[in-house]
């Protein structure tokens, strides 16, 4: 009853702003992302047409447990494109949105572009492939919302692609070519999309993977087999999800360490805030690159 309550009384919040916002009342259209990593894509893809409001943007939070505000509701409520995660990831964004109906409003749900059902995998931006189609996703909505700059939207998302992204494919490419095949141990399902598209191998039980990334205890089965796979050195590299940091990550993690096995940190959330997408996971792609050079000397 008090959960409904709460949800009430932010779609209240939400509606006093809903009915003055809309497409014609602002020379930019207004974009607001429920995290701050697909808000960072819109920013670049829009540029000077768009003003972009992002809500899960700090990179010591696990945006897992986020609880969503009044200020959040206006913004979903006042917005001309907005843009969620979906898969399960940001549950909030959609019942606010489906609280406060706007009629000119267009939703990009990166989930349903490429296709993820709730209960899969939603670390999508950590899918070189699914980021590229979000991104024209996103862009084929601001065309929509303002087709007189239609040449400047696709201008901008072939630079993105082309520029902005170049080093990040770079690193992305030179990885895959060195290190495909080599096998990784984890903290959580976050790295499983980046592995696939690297074709290195998690070898991490699938079941700690997922426990840990839903906010439950894997089980000790799970947790014994990683603690031998780093101690055997079965792995090369550990990578740790330091927004998502349980008592039996942060254990694991010192082990590694220990054991002289090469950690790589990673968030779920650009860091630091305000960084661009590809200046954040290209930073992290090439700490992957170094480490796995070492883990395999």
């Amino acid at each position: 009853m008090l959960r409904k309550t709460r949800w009430l009384a932010l779609a209240i919040a939400a509606c006093a702003l809903a009915g003055s916002a809309t497409a014609g009342t602002t020379t930019r259209i207004q974009v607001t992302a429920a995290e701050s990593v697909w808000g960072g894509v819109a920013a670049e893809l829009g540029g000077s047409y768009v003003t972009v409001t992002s809500i899960v943007a700090n990179p010591a939070a696990d945006p897992h447990d986020y609880e969503p505000t009044a200020i959040d509701a206006r913004a979903l409520a006042g917005a001309d494109l907005a843009i969620t995660n979906g898969a399960g990831y940001d549950p909030w964004a959609t019942k606010l949105l489906d609280a406060n109906p706007v009629k000119h409003r267009l939703t990009v749900e990166a989930a349903s572009v490429v296709g993820v059902s709730t209960g899969s995998n939603p670390h999508l931006w950590y899918s070189p492939a699914s980021v590229d189609r979000v991104a024209s996703a996103i862009t084929a909505a601001l065309i929509d919302l303002d087709p007189t700059h239609r040449a400047a939207y696709a201008q901008q998302g072939r630079s993105f692609r082309s520029r902005s992204l170049h080093d990040y494919s770079a690193t992305l490419a030179s990885i895959r070519t060195t290190y495909a095949g080599a096998r990784i141990g984890a903290s959580e399902s976050i790295v499983a999309p980046l592995a696939a598209a690297l074709k290195l191998r998690v070898v991490t039980p699938a079941g700690l993977l997922r426990a840990v990334s839903e906010g439950a205890d894997p089980s000790a089965k799970d947790v014994a087999s990683a603690e031998r796979q780093i101690t055997e050195h079965q792995i090369s590299v550990w990578i740790e999800n330091i927004q998502n940091a349980t008592p039996d990550v942060e254990r694991l993690t010192t082990l590694a360490r220990k054991s002289g096995i090469p950690v790589v940190s990673v968030t779920e959330t650009p860091s630091p805030a305000g960084i661009t997408f590809q200046a954040w996971q290209t930073a992290q792609l090439v700490a992957l690159k170094t480490a796995l050079a070492r883990g395999n000397a």
